[in-house]
């Protein structure tokens, strides 16, 4: 079996190669981002000077606890690099992402920033998306219409609940709803069909906004790179 946790620090050990002093860099949620973090904590130890902007709580106490200097969006309108984890990638590089919930502020951060790259472990590629669930963060208010219309587009939808059983709410007192689809072979096409729905906040599908991933693979990595002639 894959040691994992062994491909996702040498994943993130490679992306500290690509933060240099003076950057704004956006901080990705999950166990993958947390070993970029605590990475780049010690470089800024070491006398590195960046900002950085959290996708998640979590990702900020961990940022504080580390030592890295935050900002927010109130003081600066983009970004230079992202670096963030995936719960699954395809061959043309479109992800799946939301499954610690955090899909909003993470599409937000990626979207504002000059270049975007994914950390991950071998077992997130996949040949077509959809062996994790696709999570759609909705507004509370209606969200069993709105789940009735994601059905329709071929998905089983189900509402995320905590630990307890309690309705799972986003940092943003949203709802999610988890979507299994058989397979999602256009991953665009899906993307703006979700788009057009009224009631889902966002979703956490990723197309043509990832500029490289980086995957630990054994004891090496993997850089790729977005191939124009994938299957959209």
């Amino acid at each position: 079996m894959p040691d994992y946790e062994r491909e996702k620090k040498l994943a993130a050990e490679k992306a500290i190669q690509f933060i240099e002093s003076g950057m704004t860099v956006g901080l990705g949620s999950g166990s993958t981002s947390s070993y970029f973090i605590d990475l780049l904590g010690r470089r800024v130890r070491r006398g590195l000077q960046i900002q950085a902007i959290p996708t998640s709580n979590r990702s900020g106490r961990l940022a504080e606890e580390v030592g890295i200097p935050l900002t927010s969006f109130e003081f600066v309108n983009s970004l230079d690099i992202t670096v963030d984890g995936t719960d699954e990638f395809d061959r043309s590089l479109a992800l799946i992402k939301g499954g610690g919930g955090a899909l909003l502020r993470e599409k937000i951060v990626a979207s504002a920033s000059k270049r975007v790259i994914i950390i991950a472990d071998s077992g997130k590629r996949v040949d077509v998306l959809g062996r994790f669930p696709l999570p759609v963060e909705v507004t509370p208010f209606g969200w069993q219409v709105t789940a009735h219309k994601i059905e329709g587009l071929g998905a089983v939808p189900a509402l995320r609940r905590g630990p307890t059983g309690e309705i799972f709410e986003t940092a943003e007192r949203n709802y999610i709803l988890d979507c299994r689809f058989d397979s999602i072979r256009q991953p665009k096409e899906l993307a703006r069909k979700l788009d057009s729905i009224v009631g889902i906040v966002e979703h956490g599908l990723f197309t043509d906004l990832v500029d490289m991933v980086i995957m630990g693979h054994g004891d090496s990595v993997e850089i790729l790179e977005p191939n124009p002639k994938a299957t959209p």
